[in-house]
């Protein structure tokens, strides 16, 4: 089983929800679950689970018993350095803002393993639930079955919220060394493989020529790759675009 980031070690623990208590009744009538798809709400101020919902459907756990230690220890090898990561510098942002805390969110595509052992394909959304006084006290993750992705040895993901470009180039700095690729830089790139510009990407994106060439350059080093074509086929290869 895989540990969790340095940060979130001292956030998380292993004890699930008492699925009747008042808390768990209120999250439960205010939350709609979509099929194959599994939801936590976990609560920093208590230091628990205290929501849990689908999660038998879809790993094969009962919502009585997963708990945050647990969904994190059962990510798939190969993706969890990274997603534990991203998870701590993820919190770490969003947990030293202080207003409208509920609309910042990330998501990352990964697998995790199903108590049976096979690895499931998850897109993952975690965001903030609830804030008391500018701090968060509540965080809900929402974890979809994708059957349609194609995840490669790149990871994906990307930031929500009033602060998104900041939260998304903080990221992007902090995870440099990984393989992985922004939702921003994604977007521009698939961009670049239409055979746009960068001139003509920045008009799209209503932002400068540098601002693009800062989403675009970078991916050469990080990928290992020589010039624009070589980081097009790149990107293919490694489904990074369709």
């Amino acid at each position: 089983m895989n540990a969790p980031g340095k940060f979130s070690k001292s956030m998380i623990t292993a004890e699930p929800a008492d699925l009747n208590s008042p808390a768990a009744e209120a999250v439960r009538n205010s939350l709609r679950r979509f099929p194959e798809e599994a939801i936590y709400v976990y609560s920093f101020k208590e230091s628990r689970m205290i929501y849990a919902d689908g999660w038998e459907e879809v790993l094969g756990y009962r919502d009585d018993e997963i708990s945050m230690l647990e969904i994190v220890s059962i990510t798939v090898p190969e993706y969890a350095p990274f997603s534990n990561e991203l998870n701590d510098k993820a919190l770490l942002f969003i947990l030293n803002r202080t207003e409208q805390l509920e609309e910042y969110s990330f998501t990352i595509e990964l697998k995790k393993f199903h108590k049976n052992g096979r690895a499931v394909p998850l897109i993952v959304r975690v965001g903030v639930f609830r804030s008391e006084n500018g701090q968060v006290t509540e965080i809900i993750g929402r974890n979809q079955v994708n059957h349609s992705i194609s995840l490669g040895k790149v990871m994906r993901y990307a930031a929500f919220g009033p602060e998104k470009s900041e939260f998304e180039e903080q990221l992007n700095k902090e995870l440099f060394r990984h393989f992985a690729i922004s939702d921003k830089e994604r977007e521009a790139l698939r961009l670049v493989a239409q055979g746009y510009s960068f001139k003509e990407i920045a008009t799209e994106f209503n932002v400068s020529v540098s601002a693009i060439e800062k989403r675009i350059l970078p991916l050469y080093k990080r990928f290992k790759v020589r010039n624009l074509s070589h980081l097009v086929t790149f990107a293919y290869e490694n489904h990074i675009l369709p």
